[in-house]
């Protein structure tokens, strides 16, 4: 069902109050918490809508179509990649998005050095944390990510900026807590080897059905698609 511009409009600003309100009763500065909306299969137009409304920073799954959308919108949109990152598709987003979430593998690490080198540019990237480890998802093991920072510190190109994750999908957002606290953990804990170059600032985590619990835990970017253009029609 598609959604009309005023519901659009509706929604981001009842977004917007539930994370002021989420940080207040977290003692924090809403200020800390960007909203990164996800727009993957919705329209040019739904997203220039919310660009008037003040929405700038827009977050996709797949490279093909984060790459058609910014050919027809404005230089002013921020883009993230927050989908799973195949090697092979690496190169078309080099000096086009703002930051590259889902970071999973060294090897991924390594293909995002190799190709901003060759365009000598430094990409912004995210480590993604399988923090459940739901064997569904992508991700570094809790364990295995003070060590993996360490070795994308050493790449030139690659600024480690923090961390990802996806929660579990449950009908109980507090069930989720935990895995949102561990993550902070995890943040704090690397953040306390001072490893050149790398910084934990950023927290990616909250969807559309956990924002609100993420950001009482520290989160400081949340992606939020239902909650903003609504439920998807997939046609991929």
């Amino acid at each position: 069902m598609e959604i009309t511009d005023e519901q659009l409009r509706s929604n981001l600003k009842s977004i917007q109050k539930r994370i002021a309100d989420a940080c207040q009763r977290a003692g924090r500065d809403p200020s800390e918490v960007k909203l990164i909306a996800v727009s993957k299969t919705k329209p040019i137009h739904d997203i220039e809508v919310l660009e008037e409304a003040g929405q700038l920073s827009f977050g996709e799954n797949y490279v093909q179509e984060l790459h058609a959308k910014q050919t027809e919108l404005s230089r002013n949109t921020e883009w993230h990649m927050i989908g799973h990152l195949q090697r092979n598709k690496v190169r078309y987003l080099i000096g086009t998005v703002a930051l590259i979430h889902s970071v999973d593998s060294i090897a991924l690490a390594e293909q995002i050095e190799k190709e901003a080198a060759k365009k000598n540019r430094t990409m912004n990237i995210l480590m993604e944390i399988n923090i459940a480890e739901e064997e569904t998802k992508w991700g570094f093991r809790k364990e295995e990510a003070e060590t993996a920072a360490e070795q994308i510190a050493a790449f030139p190109h690659l600024r480690l900026k923090g961390l990802m994750t996806s929660a579990p999908k449950t009908n109980s957002p507090e069930a989720n807590r935990i895995y949102f606290r561990n993550m902070k953990s995890l943040a704090d804990q690397i953040a306390r080897q001072k490893i050149p170059g790398v910084s934990m600032g950023i927290l990616s985590m909250g969807m559309t059905q956990d924002f609100e619990i993420a950001i009482e835990e520290g989160s400081t970017m949340v992606r939020i698609g239902t909650g903003i253009f609504g439920e998807r029609t997939y046609s991929r």
